[in-house]
């Protein structure tokens, strides 16, 4: 049974420019996916986006891959920065929309990096799957190894997790030199989390305070057991449907000691707060929705940081470019990209302006502190160009 409470126009205040940013083009493609890390140990943080890696400071590319158009896109929809074989490089793991074969790529390390080598290429896993919105890392088992979770358009398909058996990955290299090679020390277990619905979303938290982490997406949740995390199927609650942003953000906003939930409609108008209500008697979860922002369209890709240094984390989002190659709603509208303070007095979201006309999102957000300056800036990646923010303070 669906419980969602309507509450409309509440939530957006009048747009304010707090914090000043300043703009850096790094290219211009339609990749989406994007990560940071010190990749060439130098003490400073690099970004790698899709077919590149960028050196701080001064952020020129350096190649990383190739990868091919696809229908408007890139064959790739995630970036994750991960040691994955633990010789202390960074490598990177990449999705793809369309591609059963998950791949990770190899630091060459140096001089390897410093003389703008491609990055092997490894296969990590075959999941079967060809209809990939996008996927996360993410501990749920707190064992200190994250699993790879994967978000389907395809409501139909099962929702899985890989397990990683054997960490960190081996680095094999086959005989005859080919960059494409299987990495046998993965060991993978895949994970089967529900049998009956997936879907466009995905988000992790603890919705109903039992201490584990369950997983949200289009549907509903799926409940982690309290035991055997991993040996059977989560429980099911269709409590909701949304086509959902990726991720799904889960967090007591107003301090009740129920998990509230921040969603966007990813292909759509419309960025909200579920405040979680008392339990209806036949257990299912009772939800008001509060409007955030509708003034612009397809806030696919969520994140939380403290941008400003007060301690208290901001929401940042905007229009993802071109999600549908301009045929969803306000699909061909302007690019833009704003963060939002949480009010605990007026129980909403205030906006603040990062840029319109020029960035928009994609499939993920990062920051970091890319300058060195004691501020976390933003890197983003989507149809308008990879972009970093500079934090540049109030």
């Amino acid at each position: 049974m669906i419980h969602l409470i309507l509450f409309l126009g509440v939530g957006l205040s009048q747009d304010r420019t707090a914090l000043k940013w300043e703009t850096r083009t790094l290219a211009i493609d339609s990749n989406e996916g994007i990560d940071v890390a010190d990749f060439n140990r130098d003490g400073l943080t690099d970004v790698v986006a899709g077919r590149n890696w960028y050196a701080a400071p001064d952020f020129i590319p350096r190649p990383v891959r190739t990868i091919e158009d696809w229908s408007g896109y890139v064959l790739s929809n995630g970036d994750f920065a991960v040691d994955l074989n633990a010789d202390g490089w960074p490598d990177v793991i990449a999705g793809a929309f369309n591609l059963p074969e998950v791949y990770w790529y190899e630091n060459p390390g140096q001089p390897g990096l410093g003389q703008g080598k491609m990055w092997k290429k490894h296969l990590l896993m075959d999941t079967g799957a060809q209809e990939n919105e996008g996927q996360f890392l993410r501990d749920l088992d707190g064992d200190g190894i994250p699993e790879w979770v994967v978000s389907s358009w395809n409501a139909k398909t099962p929702l899985v997790l890989w397990q990683f058996e054997k960490w960190p990955v081996e680095s094999v290299t086959a005989s005859d030199g080919s960059a494409v090679i299987a990495s046998k020390g993965a060991a993978v277990r895949k994970i089967v989390i529900g049998e009956n619905l997936n879907g466009h979303g995905l988000g992790f938290g603890d919705v109903n305070g039992d201490g584990h982490d369950d997983i949200l997406f289009e549907s509903g949740w799926y409940e982690a057991p309290s035991t055997g995390l991993f040996s059977r199927p989560w429980k099911l609650h269709a409590d909701w449907k949304i086509h959902a942003s990726l991720p799904i953000l889960v967090r007591d906003l107003n301090e009740d000691g129920k998990a509230d939930v921040i969603v966007g409609r990813s292909h759509d108008y419309g960025l909200y707060w579920w405040e979680q209500k008392d339990p209806s008697p036949d257990g299912s979860t009772i939800w008001a929705e509060h409007l955030i922002d509708d003034s612009f369209s397809q806030p696919h890709c969520l994140h939380w940081a403290d941008l400003d240094g007060d301690g208290e984390d901001e929401l940042i989002t905007g229009k993802r470019v071109h999600a549908h190659n301009g045929k969803d709603p306000g699909g061909n509208e302007p690019p833009c990209i704003y963060y939002y303070k949480w009010r605990t007095d007026k129980q909403n979201f205030d906006r603040y302006l990062i840029d319109e006309g020029r960035v928009g999102g994609g499939l993920q957000i990062r920051t970091a502190d890319l300058n060195k300056d004691g501020r976390l800036d933003i890197a983003v990646a989507g149809k308008s160009g990879t972009y970093i923010l500079f934090n540049q303070g109030e």
